[in-house]
């Protein structure tokens, strides 16, 4: 049974309601959130620059190269665990986290031990950004109004890299990020679209009850105060 065998729709803790509806969901590339989160290849040049420290020490001490390559034999074999424990991370962080783009909201599931879901609605968000890498993949990160945030240690690596005291969550290591790119940026417009629409909508029954009530008892400051003479 999988951790996530609970959710009603994968990648969501409850069924969308009635209206909203699933623009698109992915998740990180593994490989890229092993390069770019957990930097793996940084990892392994470090490894291989102590590796070749260590040989060209040894050689000019006067010890055999097969001598040499046997006492670094113990280094590449600590580079190779830290590599492979990584990269396991990294696949397990990609296996557990899920990005859900609806009409209405960005949804982030991640986490491997315990499970978390952050709902981003977009009336929150105030602006979007995008960093393209060269080989297609890529992170957008949301910058949100003032006054909401998030916790830059449990979402981590779904947040912009170090923006600690103003965590902005992010889509990292997206695959065809230009496509969902464009996805979440319809989305955003339409939703703010909407938005408009409701509060011009509120707006003109705000006006048409306040020109009911001045026809029916004077101005509306008046009609408040009516009650307040009485007493």
């Amino acid at each position: 049974m999988s951790e996530f065998d609970f959710e009603p729709v994968p990648g969501l803790p409850e069924h969308l309601p009635e209206g909203e509806m699933l623009r698109w969901q992915g998740a990180p590339h593994w490989g890229a959130l092993a390069v770019r989160a957990f930097h793996v290849r940084k990892i392994a040049f470090y490894f291989g620059l102590l590796i070749l420290l260590r040989l060209g020490l040894l050689i000019t001490g006067g010890v055999t190269l097969a001598e040499a390559l046997l006492s670094a034999l113990w280094l590449g074999t600590l580079a190779a665990l830290a590599i492979a424990i990584l990269a396991l991370l990294a696949w397990l962080y990609s296996r557990s986290t899920v990005y859900s783009i609806t009409d209405r909201r960005l949804v982030i599931r991640f986490g491997i031990a315990l499970p978390m879901a952050v709902n981003i609605p977009f009336k929150v968000v105030e602006s979007a950004g995008l960093r393209r890498y060269p080989d297609g993949v890529g992170d957008i990160p949301l910058v949100l109004t003032s006054g909401q945030r998030v916790n830059y240690l449990i979402m981590w690596p779904n947040v912009r890299p170090w923006r600690f005291l103003d965590a902005q969550p992010m889509l990292r290591c997206i695959p065809d990020v230009d496509a969902v790119a464009g996805i979440l940026s319809e989305a955003l417009r339409t939703a703010a679209t909407s938005e408009d629409a409701s509060e011009e909508q509120s707006d003109a029954l705000g006006s048409k009850n306040q020109r009911g009530a001045t026809r029916d008892g004077g101005s509306v400051g008046n009609a408040e105060a009516a009650p307040m003479a009485s007493r």
